[in-house]
């Protein structure tokens, strides 16, 4: 079960990112750090805000959004500035792209981009 996430550790996961993440999705961190997106094409999990409140949310949000961020960047096609939202657990992302507010799917075998309509509820 996903908990909800303060505004302060949103700020400071976009801190380290270095971009304010999109309203719907700040929106979504607020009330459920974490749990499932749809999109058309898969379900994804969403990586959660790092909350080192106590330990139960600090375990919770081990894959946090700024780590696993940090982690696909070690891919040789993942998008430069490239954030990583989503997972689904086959190894492709749903990511954000420098100076887009739109989420994207990126496939990890052929490294190519492609525009998705998310439902965060």
């Amino acid at each position: 079960m996903a908990f909800p996430v303060s505004e302060d550790n949103i700020r400071s996961a976009e801190t380290a990112l270095g971009r304010r993440l999109p309203a719907e999705l700040r929106d979504r961190l607020q009330i459920n750090n974490g749990g499932d997106v749809s999109t058309a094409e898969d379900d994804w999990i969403l990586n959660p805000v790092r909350d080192a409140s106590d330990r139960k949310r600090s375990a919770r949000t081990a894959n946090d959004i700024v780590k696993e961020t940090q982690r696909a960047r070690g891919w040789p096609s993942f998008p430069t500035g490239g954030i990583a939202v989503a997972s689904n657990g086959m190894g492709d992302l749903l990511i954000l792209q420098p100076g887009s507010e739109d989420m994207f799917l990126w496939n990890h075998e052929t490294g190519t981009t492609s525009h998705v309509s998310v439902e965060w509820s």
